[in-house]
């Protein structure tokens, strides 16, 4: 047990955009509880001291993880749960009473959370455009391999890609392809996709505040297709935008945020969030 009230936090470089502090707090309030969650801006430099110091800290009961630390954090746990383990990337630690840190990771729980109804359904074929291979991706690609997808992985390095592709979807025709394969007009002709389920996902930071635009040109998105963009700042992307206005369903990165955020928000806090407050949550993480 911590003498001080429970404080977990959010890390990474940079952090100022994160919502997470937002999301947890909003829910300590509604439940009446004591703790608090923040953001703390930790370097590559200084990640095994950010460790060090706060495994002894009173109160410190976890963190969750951002770019670019997803990966590099692992060899400075003490534990990995198996789910972390597979996926080479952990983006919650828990302190447990004895000071030891458990790595978890609730990216791909997350993520399928909004398109959990979709998934309900029979489907004659899943196909998922991936966008990515960082952290994120790694989960993503996990989650839906196993919802029976046929995936095609793009990314600046498509070696890497097949390489994820490998470890994390072995079985299935999968794809690796270089990320510029998208960004320009093609005249490819779908077929018939009644029945089907299709998915563009972009997976990685651009188009992110401060970040590089995400080039990705929506002929390559068959009809029906449901476009989901993790990333959260800014909350309505481009990609969200133009797939909007093309008659797209989308799904933004809070959905996914708020899905990961409940699972760790259980594991620093010991009772599950209020979920019943997601319409108002939404909207103030969308001011």
């Amino acid at each position: 047990m911590t003498s001080l009230p429970p404080l977990a936090q959010v890390i990474g470089d940079p952090i100022a955009q994160s919502k997470s502090p937002i999301i947890h707090r909003f829910w300590l309030e509604k439940l009446g509880l004591s703790g608090d969650y923040t953001a703390a801006h930790v370097s590559a430099e200084h990640l095994a001291d950010y460790l060090g110091t706060s495994r002894t800290k009173s109160g410190w009961v976890g963190c969750n993880v951002t770019m670019p630390h997803k990966q590099d954090i692992i060899p400075l746990l003490d534990a990995l749960d198996p789910t972390a383990a597979k996926l080479g990337a952990v983006n919650t630690v828990v302190r447990s009473d004895d000071g030891l840190l458990t790595g978890y990771n609730t990216d791909a729980g997350g993520f399928l959370e909004p398109l959990r109804q979709e998934l309900a359904n029979n489907h004659l074929f899943r196909m998922a455009r991936i966008l990515g291979t960082g952290g994120a991706a790694r989960a993503i690609i996990a989650a839906l391999a196993d919802q029976g997808f046929t995936l095609v992985v793009a990314g600046r390095d498509p070696a890497k890609a097949r390489a994820l592709l490998d470890k994390l979807a072995p079985e299935g025709e999968h794809h690796a392809i270089h990320l510029s394969h998208f960004a320009d007009t093609t005249d490819f002709a779908f077929d018939d996709r009644e029945g089907c389920m299709d998915l563009i996902v972009n997976a990685s930071p651009l188009g992110m505040t401060g970040n590089e635009p995400l080039a990705f040109d929506l002929s390559h998105a068959p009809p029906r297709s449901i476009v989901y963009d993790i990333v959260t700042s800014p909350v309505e992307t481009a990609l969200l935008t133009e797939a909007k206005a093309a008659g797209f369903r989308t799904i933004g990165g809070l959905a996914m945020l708020i899905g990961q955020a409940a699972i760790a928000f259980e594991k620093f806090y010991g009772t599950p969030p209020p979920r019943a407050h997601d319409a108002e949550l939404m909207k103030r993480l969308s001011q």
